[in-house]
């Protein structure tokens, strides 16, 4: 599976090269398969760009998913979608860079594909934070975590 990365902000140092086995751990989990998933982590501009563009919202989110192909669909290159994080929320959240910071990214990529996946955190909420919760344990277990590079 190929899984573009994209870093395009500057307010934490994420290790590009670990993203793509959280990618393939939780789509493996999941029993999804695509050809390829593209992880962008953005400013909080560029997030409340998108927030305001997609959702009418321009305030500062976590991350925001755009699926791309349907499970119906029959194409020969599946792409699932892009996952837009911004590690400043983590921060904010956090309230300071550390290992937390990197530990509540990681929940963002793994919010956002979740929702590529078809999840909805507003109807199925419950749903939705127990899978969090699965993927975020098999990702501590594995030692797949974004980390300082």
């Amino acid at each position: 599976m190929n899984v573009l990365v994209f870093d395009h902000q500057d307010d934490l140092t994420i290790d590009t090269k670990a993203v793509k086995p959280i990618v393939e751990k939780v789509l493996a989990l999941e029993k999804v398969s695509s050809d390829e998933v593209s992880v962008y982590f953005v400013s909080t501009e560029e997030i409340c760009r998108l927030h305001k563009e997609f959702f009418d919202d321009p305030s500062p989110t976590d991350c925001i998913s755009f699926p791309m192909d349907l499970k119906e669909d029959k194409a020969d290159h599946h792409i699932l979608g892009e996952v837009f994080v911004c590690p400043k929320t983590a921060i904010d959240y956090v309230g300071a860079p550390g290992g937390e910071v990197y530990h509540e990214t990681t929940l963002y990529l793994v919010h956002g594909l979740l929702h590529l996946m078809g999840y909805d955190d507003i109807d199925d909420a419950e749903e939705m934070r127990a899978a969090e919760k699965t993927h975020l344990k098999n990702l501590i277990q594995s030692g797949s975590l974004l980390i300082n590079s």
